[in-house]
């Protein structure tokens, strides 16, 4: 099965820069050959249903073995059963409706 999802993984008591835990978690879904797109709090990720979940559970162990203790994560999963639709075509419909309505 097909899905989106929405990753934000925040590793406690890692400090104020996050930016050594992003770039690795990017690596590991770049590696399982993922649909990602970085955003300000967090990342899009596409793909099967059990490449995506394997993916996020990577993250979790590649974050783990830089030194994060504890890690809290939030994921958002959205599929759909008539057809597949990626990350980018998500988007566009919705700015397609916005020009639509005028704004």
């Amino acid at each position: 099965m097909q899905v989106n999802a929405e990753l934000s993984l925040i590793p406690i008591g890692a400090g104020v820069s996050l930016s050594p835990y992003i770039a690795a978690c990017q690596r590991v879904f770049e590696e399982a050959g993922l649909e990602i797109e970085l955003h300000a709090n967090g990342t899009n990720i596409a793909g099967e249903w059990d490449a995506v979940t394997a993916a996020v559970r990577r993250c979790h162990e590649t974050v783990h073995a830089m030194g994060a203790v504890r890690i809290t994560s939030t994921l958002k999963l959205n599929t759909r059963t008539d057809r597949e639709q990626g990350l980018a075509e998500t988007v566009e419909r919705a700015r397609q409706q916005l020009e639509e309505d005028g704004g």
